[in-house]
C-alpha cells in the first residue's frame, strides 16, 4: 500500500502484513521452521511467543500432525492466548518475559523432547522472513528499493532476513553489485529499548533490559535479543539507525493512521509510523527520501480503544447529536 504520508516526505508505503495467514508476518518464519522439521522427522515443537509466533507455530504444526507447545509472558493479549489454544497449541502464561519463556523451552528439550523453535536456535525462520527482502524487490521493480525501511524490533528476525536477501540478490547478480540498499531503521519502544541502547553507546552486543515494559506493542517488548548483533550490523552497515518511541506516541500514531488512511495498523506497525514523523522533524529522514513501514500484523489481533456512542431507541433520535459525533 502506498498511503503517502505527512507534507514533506518523499513517499511512504505500508508493508501490510496482516494479510498473512495467521494475520502476521510471523508466518513468514514459522512456515518454514515447522515444513523442515516435518520433513526432518520432528514430532514435537516448543517456542517462546509474545502471541504471534505461537499463532503461526499453532497453525502449521497442527495443518501437518506436529504437537505444539508456547509459553507466553502472562500478560499477552488473550486473543493471542485465546487463537493458539483454538489451533491445537497446549499454551502456557508465566510470570516473566519472553526470554524467561524461551528458558523454559530450553530447560525442557530432554525431558519434554521437543525441537526448540525460538528466534534464531534454527537455520530456518530466517529464510523465511527473508522473503520480506525478496518481495520488496520484486515489488520496487529490483532497482528502485525505498530508501528508508522503519522495522519494529523485538527479536528483529525480519530485520536481519531482509538485509540478508539484499546482499543475496547481488550476490546471485539479479541486482547490480553495488545497488543502493534501503537505510533500515530498528525501532523500539522507549520502556523496552536493549538495541537502541547499544547503537547509541556505539557497541556490538545490546544489555539486557529490566523491568521492560511498553503498554501495547507485546511484539517489541524482548528484553535482549538473541541476534542484537546481527539487527545493530545491519543499521550500521546500512546507514541506519536505531530509535525510540513512546506509548503515547504509538497510541496517537495508529489512532492518526486509521483515521487518515483507513489503515488499522497494530501498535508495533503504529510505532514505526511515529519514528517515521520523528525522523522527518529531526531531519534524520531527509524529506525527499521513500520510507517504507512495515505494519507486522493485522490491527484485529490487539485490545483496541472503546467505542461507547449509544442510541436508546425508545426515544426520539438526536440527529443534532449524532451530527456532532456525540
Amino acid at each position: 500500500d502506498s498511503p503517502g504520508g505527512p507534507a514533506g516526505g518523499g513517499g511512504l508505503y505500508v508493508k501490510d502484513e496482516g494479510r498473512l495467514p495467521t494475520g502476521s508476518f510471523k508466518a513468514r518464519g514459522l512456515v518454514m521452521a515447522v515444513s523442515m522439521a516435518k520433513e526432518l522427522g520432528v514430532k514435537r515443537m516448543a517456542m517462546p511467543t509474545n502471541g504471534n509466533a505461537g499463532a503461526a507455530l499453532a497453525a502449521y504444526c497442527t495443518s501437518c500432525g506436529i504437537e505444539s507447545y508456547a509459553f507466553a509472558p502472562e500478560d499477552t493479549p488473550a486473543c493471542n492466548i485465546e487463537e493458539m489454544e483454538l489451533q491445537g497449541c497446549k499454551v502456557y502464561k508465566a510470570n516473566g518475559y519472553i526470554d524467561d519463556c524461551g528458558g523454559i523451552v530450553a530447560g525442557g528439550m530432554d525431558k519434554m523432547g521437543w525441537f526448540n523453535t525460538s528466534t534464531l536456535k534454527e537455520p530456518y525462520r530466517i529464510e523465511g522472513k527473508k522473503t520480506m527482502g525478496l518481495e520488496l524487490a520484486e515489488q520496487f521493480g529490483f532497482d528502485d528499493l525505498p530508501d528508508v525501511i522503519l522495522y519494529p524490533t523485538g527479536g528483529g528476525t525480519g530485520l536481519i532476513g531482509m538485509w540478508k536477501a539484499f546482499e543475496e540478490l547481488e550476490l546471485l547478480g539479479i541486482r547490480p553489485k553495488g545497488s543502493k540498499k534501503p537505510r533500515m531503521v530498528a525501532v523500539q519502544a522507549e520502556g523496552c529499548a536493549p538495541i537502541v541502547n547499544a547503537w547509541n553507546d556505539g557497541v556490538e552486543f545490546a544489555t539486557r533490559v529490566d523491568d521492560a515494559y511498553t503498554r501495547t506493542a507485546m511484539g517489541i517488548r524482548v528484553p535482549a535479543a538473541v541476534g542484537d548483533f546481527l539487527i545493530l550490523r545491519a543499521c550500521r552497515e546500512s546507514n541506519g539507525y536505531a530509535v525510540t518511541v513512546t506509548d503515547d506516541e504509538i497510541d496517537a500514531a495508529q489512532k492518526e493512521f486509521g483515521a487518515a488512511e483507513g489503515i488499522l495498523l497494530c501498535p508495533e506497525g503504529a510505532a514505526t509510523y511515529a519514528a517515521y514523523k520523528n525522523g522527518l522533524t529531526s531531519g534524520a529522514i531527509a524529506k525527499g527520501e521513500t520510507a517504507l513501514l512495515f505494519n507486522c500484523a493485522t490491527g484485529l489481533k490487539y485490545p483496541m480503544p472503546p467505542s461507547n456512542k449509544n442510541i436508546d431507541i425508545t426515544k426520539p433520535v438526536d440527529y443534532e447529536a449524532i451530527k456532532k459525533g456525540m
